[in-house]
């Protein structure tokens, strides 16, 4: 995997790294096949940042100490 497709789909590079990366992108089918891929994680992140943690119905954690 090419390390700027994951930093392209989060949006974490600067505007000439986005620049290069989109030049770079319209080149390399690869890139285009990983960039299919990964274009729902950032909503996947929103997603369990929306969720709760724990819910009541859940069962309590398992202790690990006898």
């Amino acid at each position: 995997m090419h390390d700027g497709v994951a930093a392209y789909v989060l949006g974490v590079l600067d505007d000439s790294e986005h620049e290069a990366f989109e030049r770079h992108l319209e080149m390399c089918e690869q890139c285009q096949a990983e960039l299919v891929e990964l274009s729902e994680v950032p909503e996947r992140l929103d997603e369990l940042k929306q969720a709760p943690s724990a819910s009541e119905d859940d069962p309590p954690p398992m202790s690990m100490s006898r």
